[in-house]
């Protein structure tokens, strides 16, 4: 833990030490957003006429209220975040899932390919199984020894 830190601010005039872990550049911040709240309501002719106890409460109410809606907001964000982290998780899911499947189809492919070409071979041979049979074998070129069967 980072030793604690002493920083000087101006807020509403006047100047102020504060101190704590946080870095000087924080807490500058912190001090320049409630000087602007403090600008913001000092415009307006009915904050002016209130007494410093209802400017007060007047400014940590808006503070407050500030606060509730940026909290809503990161609520609203974290949900929205959990939602896009599940649909994450499911559109990597679907993805694994086709990819799966488009190997199990391109597996299939093959597969049938294979099948495919062994089947026109046996067609192949077949055929000409059918043809030594229905017509006798066939002679190859220069081979005389066939008959003509002409008439």
């Amino acid at each position: 833990m980072s030793a604690k830190k002493s920083t000087t601010v101006v807020i509403g005039g006047r100047v102020l030490t504060l101190s704590g872990y946080e870095e000087e550049d924080y807490l500058q911040r912190v001090a320049a957003y409630i000087n602007g709240k403090i600008d913001d309501f000092t415009k307006l002719d009915s904050y002016r006429k209130m007494n410093a106890d209802m400017k007060s409460i007047l400014l940590e109410l808006n503070i407050a209220d500030d606060y509730f809606s940026m909290k809503d907001k990161v609520s609203d964000l974290e949900k929205q975040i959990k939602q896009k982290d599940s649909e994450l998780y499911n559109l990597k899911h679907e993805l694994i899932t086709n990819q799966a499947a488009k190997n199990d189809i391109s597996e299939r492919e093959e597969a049938l390919k294979k099948e495919n070409a062994e089947l026109r071979t046996m067609k192949e041979k077949l055929e000409a199984s059918l043809a030594d049979a229905l017509l006798g074998p066939v002679e190859e070129e220069g081979d005389s020894s066939r008959k003509s069967t002409k008439k």
